[in-house]
C-alpha cells in the first residue's frame, strides 16, 4: 500500500500561519516580557500580524491559477476566491476588533485595580476636568494582555473555517475559533457574574453543538466513506449508500453551524453573551464569527451537498423564516441596547440565510457582500455603545437612559443612527444594497415566499431601529443620563472607518459587488 508523502503548501496557507504564529508569540510575550511592556508589544504584534496576513491574502489571490483555486495540505484546505474573500473580510474586522480591545490604556496599578478585566480600563481620553473620562482615568489599571493572543487564536480558526475542505478540518477550525471566545466572553470582571454566566452558557451550548457537529461528520463518513467535501458530493451524485444516513448527517452538521450564526432555534446564547461580554469582544465576535460560520455553511451546501438540495433547502426555508420572525419580534420588546443589537443579529442571520438558500452563483456573491457590509456596521455600532458610560464609569446600555443622547452628543447620535439605518436596510446605506442583493438572488432561485417574509420582517425591524433614533433626538434626557467619554485615536479610527464604509457601500457599492461577483464559485 502506497502512502502519499505529506505535503504542505506554505505559500497558499500563509495567511493562517502568520496569524497562528503571532498568537504563539503572544503567549511567549505573556511569559517572558515584563508586565509594563506587554501592552505595547501585544498590540504591535497583533496589528502587524493581521496586516501581514491580509497582504498574504492579496498575494495569494493574485497568484491563483486561472482564478479557480488550489488545494493545500493534501486537500484538507481549499484556497479559492470565496475563501480568500472571507479571509480578507475577517482580517479587516480583526484589525478593527484589536483596535477596540487596545483602546484601554495602561497606568500604574493600584490596590483596587489589580486583576480587573477589560471593563476596568478607560479610553485614552482627553479628559475634561470633572468629567466621567477623568473619573475613569483615576481608576485605570493594568490591562489583561492575554486577550490579544486569545483573539489571534480565534481569528486563526476563523480563517480556516470557511477554507476547510473536509469535515475533520472544519471541526478543528470550529474548536480553534470557539475556545478562545469562551474565555474572552468572561473577562468583564467588574460585571463578574453577568460576564461569567454568559461565558459559561456559551461554553456549554457550544460544547453540545460541537459534539453534535462531529457526530454528523461521522454519519456522512458512514454514508460516503470519506470526509472530503468533494468526495461526499461524488457519493451523492453516484447515489451510493443510504440517503437517510446522509440526511441525518446533514441535520447534525447544521446544528453546529447554525449555532455559530445564531439562527433560531439555536440563538438563545446570543443576547446573554452580547450583553455580558466586554463590548469590544462583543463587537469582534458578533461580526467575525458570523462571517466565518456562514463561509463554512456556504462551502458545505455548495460543495459537498448540492446533489441533496431538494432535501436540505426546505429545512433552511423554515429556519430562515423562524430566524427572521423571532429575531425581529423579540428585538421590538427589548429595553437594553446591547440585547436589542443581539436580537437584531439573530434577524440578520435569517436575512443572510436567504442568500444561502438561493443555491446559485448570485446567492454566493450576494451573501459574501452582505457579510462584508454587516461586519463593518456591527463593529461600528458596538464601538459607539462602548463609549456611553454612567457616572461610575460603567457602560450604560439601558435604552430609557439613552433619551436625549443625540441632542447632547450630536456626532455620536448621528453615527449610531447611520448604523441603525444600515441594519434597517434604508437606501444609501450598505444594509439596503445587502438586503436587495440577497433577496434578488433568492427570488431568482424560486424562493419568492421567503423574500416576502424577509421584506415584511425588514419593515418591522425598521420600527425598533427608528425608535432608538427618536429616543436619542426627540426625547428629553433623564436627570441621570449617561455620558459619552471622549474616545482615543483607536476608537475614533474604528468608528470613522466603519461609518465611512457603511455609507460608501450604500452610495457606491459596485466595486465591492464586482469583487464579490469574482468570488462566485468554489474550487
Amino acid at each position: 500500500m502506497n502512502i502519499p508523502t505529506p505535503t504542505v503548501e506554505y505559500g497558499l496557507i500563509s495567511p493562517m500561519l502568520i496569524v497562528l504564529a503571532a498568537a504563539v508569540l503572544g503567549v511567549l510575550v505573556e511569559a517572558f516580557v515584563p508586565r509594563g511592556r506587554r501592552y505595547a508589544v501585544q498590540v504591535t504584534l497583533s496589528i502587524a500580524a493581521l496586516v501581514a496576513s491580509f497582504v498574504a491574502v492579496v498575494l495569494v489571490a493574485r497568484d491563483l491559477h486561472g482564478g479557480s483555486g488550489s488545494e493545500a495540505v493534501m486537500g484538507a484546505i481549499a484556497v479559492d476566491m470565496p475563501a480568500l474573500f472571507l479571509q480578507g473580510t475577517i482580517l479587516v474586522v480583526g484589525v478593527l476588533g484589536i483596535l477596540l480591545i487596545g483602546e484601554r490604556q495602561i497606568s500604574a496599578p493600584g490596590p483596587d485595580t489589580e486583576g480587573r478585566g477589560l471593563e476596568a480600563f478607560t479610553p485614552q481620553a482627553s479628559a475634561v476636568p470633572g468629567s466621567v473620562a477623568e473619573k475613569l482615568a483615576t481608576r485605570a489599571g493594568v490591562i489583561q494582555t492575554e486577550v490579544f493572543p486569545l483573539t489571534l487564536f480565534a481569528i486563526g480558526g476563523m480563517l480556516l473555517f470557511p477554507a476547510a475542505n473536509d469535515l475533520l478540518t472544519m471541526f478543528i477550525a470550529l474548536e480553534v475559533l470557539s475556545l478562545p471566545l469562551y474565555l474572552l466572553c468572561g473577562l468583564a470582571r467588574r460585571r463578574r457574574l453577568l460576564s461569567q454566566e454568559a461565558s459559561l452558557k456559551y461554553f456549554l451550548l457550544g460544547a453540545f453543538s460541537s459534539a453534535i457537529f462531529l457526530y454528523g461528520a461521522a454519519m456522512l463518513y458512514g454514508y460516503a466513506g470519506t470526509l472530503q467535501l468533494d468526495g461526499i458530493a461524488d457519493a451523492v451524485a453516484a447515489g451510493t449508500g443510504r440517503t437517510s444516513l446522509a440526511l441525518i448527517g446533514i441535520a447534525l452538521l447544521l446544528v453546529g453551524v447554525l449555532f455559530k450564526v445564531g439562527a433560531v432555534p439555536f440563538h438563545s446564547w446570543i443576547p446573554d453573551v452580547y450583553q455580558g461580554a466586554p463590548t469590544p469582544i462583543t463587537a469582534f465576535m458578533a461580526a467575525a464569527t458570523k462571517i466565518a460560520a456562514f463561509g463554512a455553511m456556504l462551502r458545505l451546501f455548495y460543495v459537498a451537498l448540492p446533489g441533496l438540495r431538494d432535501d436540505w433547502r426546505p429545512v433552511l426555508w423554515a429556519i430562515a423564516i423562524l430566524t427572521m420572525v423571532v429575531g425581529t419580534v423579540t428585538a421590538v420588546t427589548q429595553n437594553d441596547v446591547k440585547r436589542m443589537l443581539g436580537y437584531s443579529a439573530v434577524a440578520h442571520s435569517g436575512f443572510i440565510l436567504t442568500g444561502v438558500i438561493a443555491g446559485s452563483a448570485a446567492g454566493l456573491s450576494s451573501t459574501l457582500f452582505y457579510l462584508f457590509a454587516y461586519g463593518f456596521s456591527t463593529v461600528g455600532a458596538f464601538a459607539v455603545v462602548s463609549l456611553v458610560r454612567d457616572a461610575d464609569g460603567e457602560e450604560d446600555s439601558a435604552m430609557a437612559r439613552w433619551a436625549g443622547l443625540g441632542k447632547r452628543y450630536p456626532v455620536v447620535g448621528i453615527v449610531f443612527s447611520l448604523f441603525l439605518l444600515a441594519f434597517a436596510g434604508i437606501p444609501l446605506t450598505s444594509g439596503f444594497v445587502s438586503k436587495f442583493a440577497v433577496f434578488k438572488a433568492a427570488g431568482e432561485g424560486g424562493a419568492i415566499p421567503l423574500v416576502v417574509v424577509g421584506v415584511i420582517a425588514s419593515a418591522i425591524a425598521a420600527y425598533f431601529y427608528v425608535r432608538v433614533i427618536m429616543l436619542m433626538f426627540f426625547t428629553d434626557r433623564p436627570d441621570d443620563a449617561p455620558t459619552v467619554v471622549v474616545p482615543s485615536a483607536l476608537t475614533t479610527a474604528v468608528v470613522t472607518v466603519t461609518a465611512a464604509v457603511t455609507f460608501a457601500l450604500g452610495a457606491l457599492p459596485q466595486p465591492l459587488l464586482d469583487l464579490a461577483n469574482a468570488a462566485d464559485r468554489f474550487l
